[in-house]
């Protein structure tokens, strides 16, 4: 029997399959639309930019582009995690974010795979709520561990949906 909180994927996804790039926010596993990526790079240092709003972390100059760095876990409400020199910045294609660079910090970039429909319970306001509007839908992959295959569970992000309300406030 399907959760009530999820409807068909094809609300959520275009076509019987599709790739995302997988990441991680602290413990927790995500994933976005392959095709907003432009590139993943490694933790640079960041320029703070005074009085932006608190999910701009701040600035980073990209082989002399200047790109905005959105820090997930507070645009997301998750516990604040410090910075390390371990994480990454994805890159977004700049019509994303109405034709601004801009990168998310994310703790660890994994893999793009291909998802089926079958994989995916799209998401709906009513059950999950405003806070949760920026997931589009959650994937369940088979993974392989130490105990042989396990089903996880990964949260797919409606970035184009994030970054219209960014650019609204």
């Amino acid at each position: 029997m399907e959760a009530e909180s999820s409807i068909d994927a094809g609300k959520c996804m275009k076509g019987d399959s599709g790739e995302v790039l997988e990441f991680t926010l602290g413990t927790e596993n995500y994933a976005l639309d392959i095709n907003i990526v432009r590139e993943i790079v490694e933790m640079m240092p960041i320029t703070v930019i005074p009085r932006a709003p608190v999910h701009i972390t701040g600035v980073i100059n990209l082989r002399g582009e200047i790109v905005n760095i959105v820090n997930l876990n507070t645009f997301l409400k998750l516990p604040d995690q410090p910075i390390t020199r371990d994480q990454k910045i994805i890159v977004l294609m700049p019509e994303i974010a109405g034709g601004n660079n801009v990168g998310m910090i994310v703790d660890t970039v994994s893999s793009v795979t291909e998802i089926s429909a079958s994989q995916v319970d799209c998401m709906t306001e009513s059950i999950v709520g405003n806070e949760a509007k920026y997931i589009k839908g959650i994937i369940t992959s088979v993974q392989e561990g130490k105990e042989g295959e396990h089903k996880a569970l990964i949260i797919w992000l409606d970035i184009h949906k994030m970054f219209k309300d960014i650019e609204r406030n």
